[in-house]
């Protein structure tokens, strides 16, 4: 039995896939075990190894399919994802990809099925020509709430014991990536000032002499704009970090 969950904004859409899936059950059997409105929703509710596939709309407010689905694919174990969208620019931009299957609403049972016979776990890189920009925001999760953090009001992000906190203008938020993938995924945006903390190189204002450290070496601040905290730089990461925020 595929499990499967249903995301978009319209709730005939997902009546309409509802009852596209009873029409195909002998052929396919599936049940729907969540639906949700938009991406933020879809992300609070669900988890990971919850969900065989998700048929996910394109077209959402907040949170559209392609964001969902970056989110989706960085799960421990990842859905597989069908797009519905009833705009064709979208679907053949992905078909011709070859990076996932889509549904042209209306969508027809047999179309449907065909999607639902050939689906696989989705995967970073099957996205990364499709949506080349990457994550617009982090995912924090908070008493069950999931927030969205934007990438380009994250100041600096810094990993303390298990978890990383995005700092920004608001507060701070505590996210699930950890500072290696994020510097991989953000590597232009972000530069490393010591070994657990990630500085957007936008949001320095420049750098002051602290004091000195027990070798005898000079201890440099980085001064950030949107925050009183001065971000410490390593002795190793010094020559790096004067060279790009100098350039």
């Amino acid at each position: 039995m595929m499990r499967v969950m249903l995301i978009d904004d319209e709730i005939p859409a997902r009546n309409r896939l509802r009852h596209l899936l009873g029409d195909i059950a002998d052929q396919m059997p599936a049940m729907v075990v969540a639906e949700a409105g938009d991406g933020i929703a879809a992300l609070e509710t669900i988890r990971a190894g919850t969900v065989d596939v998700a048929l996910v709309d394109i077209r959402m407010p907040g949170m559209d399919g392609l964001q969902l689905a970056l989110h989706l694919a960085r799960l421990p174990v990842p859905p597989a994802v069908i797009f519905t969208t009833a705009y064709d620019q979208y679907a053949v931009q992905a078909f011709e990809l070859s990076a996932v299957d889509y549904l042209l609403k209306p969508v027809r049972a047999e179309r449907l099925l065909a999607a639902l016979q050939k689906v696989r776990p989705l995967a970073p890189e099957s996205l990364s020509a499709l949506v080349p920009e990457g994550r617009r925001h982090l995912r924090s999760t908070e008493r069950g709430r999931t927030h969205l953090v934007p990438v380009d009001a994250v100041i600096y992000l810094k990993a303390e014991q298990k978890y990383v906190t995005a700092r920004t203008e608001k507060g701070e938020y505590l996210i699930e990536d950890s500072l290696t993938q994020l510097e991989e995924e953000f590597g232009p945006r972000f530069f490393r000032a010591h070994r657990n903390c990630l500085v957007a190189l936008a949001a320095v204002a420049g750098y002051e002499r602290g004091g000195d450290e027990p070798e005898g070496d000079a201890k440099w601040l980085l001064r950030l704009r949107g925050c009183t905290e001065r971000i410490p730089v390593s002795r190793r990461q010094w020559p790096q970090v004067k060279a790009l925020i100098s350039t």
